[in-house]
């Protein structure tokens, strides 16, 4: 851990006092073997004084990937960038929907890496559970019982995910386009109910 002091450039030293910056330097401990160990080299004006205070300020730096996929699902899924509202309100109203959006995509992303047996209804609709099971077949019969993963991953099939043995777990984006997929169907199935009885 070293400080060090920032000063603001001549021009604007009337206005701006110095920044004092910590500068923690972390090794990662008992890394792999085979592979090199992470070493972190972060930059904060946030005091720090201990050695619990500087592990608080790279456990929170260790959460910015997943602050990166969200903002990355909102740009790329919900193509946010592309909007072409004219008012500020107007674009309020649309980023705090693709905030949901995003936020639903990213937290069903990790719920299926990380809680394989949570029922369907802790992350589904019993709507979008009826639809999953007639628009995508299952690949395992066996045990009867279904849990959010397993619907989870048809969500992602209908983005394009192969859902084959050897597969790493579906991303963001696969988990995105089998959503937005499925909402359209959503919608179709309630409109038509609707209008046919």
């Amino acid at each position: 851990m070293l400080t060090i002091k920032v000063l603001p450039s001549r021009a604007k030293q009337n206005r701006y006092q110095p920044l004092t910056l910590t500068v923690l330097h972390a090794k990662e401990r008992n890394a792999p073997k085979g592979i090199e160990a992470i070493r972190w080299k972060l930059v904060t004006n946030l005091p720090v004084c201990s050695r619990a205070e500087a592990l608080e300020k790279l456990q929170w730096y260790a959460l910015r990937w997943k602050i990166e996929i969200f903002h990355k699902i909102m740009k790329s899924g919900c193509k946010a960038e592309e909007s072409k509202l004219r008012t500020a309100e107007r674009l309020v109203n649309l980023m705090a929907t693709f905030c949901i959006m995003s936020w639903r995509i990213f937290w069903m992303t990790m719920l299926n890496r990380s809680i394989e047996a949570a029922p369907p209804s802790f992350a589904l609709t019993p709507l979008e559970v009826q639809l999953l099971d007639r628009l995508v077949a299952d690949k395992d019969t066996s045990s009867g019982r279904k849990s959010a993963s397993d619907y989870l991953r048809k969500i992602a099939q209908l983005g394009g995910y192969l859902a084959r043995a050897n597969d790493p777990p579906p991303g963001n984006m696969v988990m995105w386009r089998g959503l937005a997929r499925l909402t359209d169907i959503e919608l179709g199935f309630s409109l038509a109910k609707e209008n046919c009885g």
